[in-house]
């Protein structure tokens, strides 16, 4: 039997498989490309898997269940005890998100262990937190990169932020989106989404303000000439019940709730004619990585994340009106060269087997070699919005 080259634990996530977002993918995927080299275990959350859905053993990969939630104040708690359990048994740890990074200075206390924390986009500048919560937040991200061995951040601009506001090298690792596939419309997809037979346009995430749903909503309510169709968790949130309320009984808006079938989610969106990208905090968002992987036409928000992330190759909207003025005169823009673009993007940088191979290396990367010091090759200008008037 082969010797595996380092025992890592996966931290910070519902689980695998994944059922639910981009955290939870990117352990899926981890597991997939790396368990031939790593002796990996995952820490899922039970509540979200069934008893009878519940293996000790996935795709080769040890599985913990957990009794707290991953989401929400409980993910502190969750997310320590996940580090308690797997500082005895593992020596590099992987901590998605710094909800639970508040106990690194103790962690650090056991020898001979590594700690890596991808710190997400940045967590504590969501409106969604109110005022402790925020600077709690602020807090376990300072720990998050005063203590991990390494960081990793997902944008070029957030690895800047690291380097600026805590004079620390992050490494720079995206998302890969390789693993959303085109599915043609069949008659089972078509009896369940009659909208399939018409043009559209796309959007999934979830339901928060940041996210910017209110703006598409409008848009796409005053300017009807293009159907939109959007999934979210729109019963979390007094902001998603509010905004379902407003607009579900309009015909040519469509709203559906999460859906964790990828086979039926790949159909709705690889079949749009334009896919909406509302994101406005955060680094390089999965669900923008994976409609580029899919050849799709972004029209994404206007900022700095969203811009690195398409190369500012994409179209952007900041306002009503640019959206309004997108939807109306869709026919007119550049659609087809926008989504070859976003696929050739994709392609050269956002694929699995590429970003698991630089876990792999940082995962495998003695713990005093540090990291490069990272080079900031982009200018940004002060006003690039491909609008409409």
């Amino acid at each position: 039997m082969t010797r595996k080259n380092a025992t890592l634990a996966i931290i910070g996530t519902v689980g695998t498989p994944a059922k639910y977002g981009g955290f939870e993918t990117l352990a899926h995927q981890l597991v997939t490309e790396l368990n031939q080299d790593l002796d990996i275990t995952v820490y899922n959350c039970a509540k979200h898997y069934a008893k009878d859905e519940r293996p000790s053993v996935w795709n080769g990969a040890k599985i913990k269940y957990m009794p707290f939630s991953a989401n929400g104040a409980q993910s502190i708690i969750y997310d320590i005890i996940c580090m308690i359990h797997a500082v005895v048994f593992c020596r590099v740890l992987l901590v998605l998100g710094v909800s639970g990074c508040i106990f690194l200075p103790f962690l650090k206390l056991i020898p001979n262990r590594k700690i890596i924390v991808n710190i997400d986009g940045l967590e504590w500048r969501r409106n969604k937190w109110g005022k402790f919560a925020k600077r709690f937040l602020q807090f376990s991200e300072k720990c998050a990169v005063g203590f991990a061995d390494e960081v990793i951040a997902d944008n070029a601009a957030i690895q800047k932020y690291v380097k600026d506001r805590y004079g620390k090298n992050a490494r720079l690792i995206e998302y890969g989106g390789d693993h959303a596939e085109a599915i043609a419309v069949s008659t089972e997809a078509l009896e369940q989404f009659p909208i399939l037979q018409e043009e559209y346009a796309f959007t999934v995430c979830r339901i928060e303000p940041e996210n910017n749903v209110h703006l598409i909503l409008e848009a796409f309510f005053l300017e009807e000439s293009l159907p939109l169709v959007i999934i979210g968790n729109w019963d979390n949130s007094e902001y998603g019940r509010d905004l379902k309320i407003q607009y579900r009984n309009h015909e040519s808006i469509h709203l559906f709730d999460p859906i964790y079938d990828h086979e039926i989610l790949n159909v709705l969106r690889s079949n749009a004619k334009l896919y909406v990208h509302g994101h406005s905090a955060g680094g390089t968002n999965p669900s923008l990585v994976e409609a580029m992987a899919l050849g799709l036409p972004i029209m994404a928000f206007d900022v700095v994340y969203n811009k690195i992330t398409t190369e500012e190759e994409a179209l952007y909207f900041g306002k009503v009106s640019d959206l309004r003025a997108a939807i109306k005169y869709a026919d007119y823009l550049p659609l087809r060269i926008v989504g070859d673009k976003m696929k050739d993007i994709a392609d050269r940088r956002y694929t699995w087997s590429v970003i698991a191979q630089k876990y792999s290396a940082l995962v495998t990367l003695p713990k005093h070699v540090k990291a490069p010091t990272p080079v900031f090759n982009f200018e940004l200008p002060l006003t690039l919005k491909r609008s409409f008037n």
